[in-house]
């Protein structure tokens, strides 16, 4: 198989104490050092450069005639949500639903800002599934991403914004955004393009040579398609709002994209369902391949049983060895054994209990059981 075939790697979030406080930002103690890149651009120009903290955001985005965006990979820094909330005006409840990476996908408006989910898939270098949470802060002129770790699958929209073809960099930051968030959801078509070849290659072995690997390979897809599909359908529900929105944050012209990522969000939605049946085909269709091998065992068994039970009863007859007379006093016993001590016994008992095998065999035959 390829990748996603290793052991599936349960995440563990924080969650905050029942009863505790809203808005409480979190910095877990293991999260990694902030890595801020600031990529400035208009219609001409481009400019990319690396800060170590974001206090003067203000004044770098004091010049409205270009766009910003704030690429933020790490969280272990309160000076950087502090910076946020105080020259951002970015409320606590949004900066604790950054911190607390596992919400589901969705788009929030407040005054001033536009708040956005979106989960990236991925896989870590054991080849297991990663889910991500992926923050977008749209403001006027300015787009800022937030995310956990350095990893991500959005180099193709660097690419893009470097190279300046399309509408990337004269479509403004509600564009950045659109493209960032169609670049995750085509990252699932990937995905779920190599589970589809996957299943593929195991409906192959189950009429190859079924095994057990078989079912787990199976059932670890079957657990990541769980997986996706709580992430696809909030997704869709995420895109259709910002269609419908009035926030004057997204362009028309976003809006027009946005409707295309809607429909590849449908189309994701579609595939998953359309591998789930088939995972869980080739588990049924494994389950009664094994079934239909244990029946065949069985069926061999009863036949090799059939055959031995009447010889089995002869042979436990004669070995009882009640002879006809008392080989000591010379008395006889009539209700005994008459055959006991008779001439060529042995060879005459073998040939029945043949003959009887044989015309078991013959009866078995033509009622079909060896085929």
């Amino acid at each position: 198989m390829s990748k996603g075939k290793n052991k599936r790697k349960r995440q563990h979030y924080d969650l905050p104490e029942a009863g505790s406080s809203p808005g409480l930002v979190y910095i877990d103690p293991q999260s990694l050092t902030p890595k801020i890149t600031l990529h400035t651009y208009d219609g001409p120009s481009y400019k990319m450069e690396t800060l170590s903290d974001i206090s003067k955001i203000k004044s770098i985005i004091s010049d409205k005639n270009h766009s910003y965006w704030f690429d933020i990979k790490g969280f272990n820094s309160i000076e950087l949500f502090n910076t946020l909330n105080l020259d951002l005006g970015i409320n606590n409840l949004v900066l604790e639903d950054i911190t607390r990476p596992y919400q589901r996908p969705k788009i929030e408006e407040y005054d001033g800002f536009l708040f956005a989910v979106s989960r990236m898939l991925f896989f870590d270098e054991d080849q297991n599934l990663e889910v991500e949470q992926l923050s977008f802060l749209l403001l006027d002129n300015v787009l800022i991403t937030l995310r956990e770790k350095y990893e991500d699958c959005l180099d193709p929209v660097r690419q893009r914004l470097k190279g300046g073809k399309g509408n990337i960099r004269s479509g403004g930051p509600s564009y950045l955004m659109y493209a960032l968030m169609d670049t995750v959801v085509d990252k699932y078509f990937e995905i779920l393009g190599q589970w589809g070849e996957d299943l593929d290659q195991i409906e192959d072995r189950l009429f190859e040579k079924p095994d057990k690997s078989i079912m787990y390979d199976t059932q670890l897809i079957k657990r990541n398609l769980i997986a996706i599909r709580r992430v696809a359908w909030p997704e869709r529900d995420k895109l259709n709002d910002i269609l419908r929105t009035d926030s004057p944050f997204i362009t028309d012209q976003t809006k027009v994209f946005v409707k295309d990522a809607y429909d590849h969000c449908i189309q994701i939605i579609d595939i998953i369902e359309s591998l789930k049946e088939i995972s869980a085909s080739n588990i049924d269709m494994y389950l009664s391949i094994i079934s239909n091998r244990m029946n065949e065992i069985m069926k061999v068994l009863t036949i090799i049983s059939s055959i031995f039970i009447p010889l089995t009863f002869i042979a436990g007859i004669y070995g009882m060895n009640f002879a006809k007379q008392d080989p000591v006093s010379g008395r006889l016993l009539p209700d005994n054994m008459p055959e006991l001590y008779n001439q060529h016994g042995y060879v005459y008992t073998m040939a029945i209990m043949l003959m009887i095998a044989v015309v078991q065999v013959i009866y078995f035959w033509r009622k079909g059981w060896f085929k």
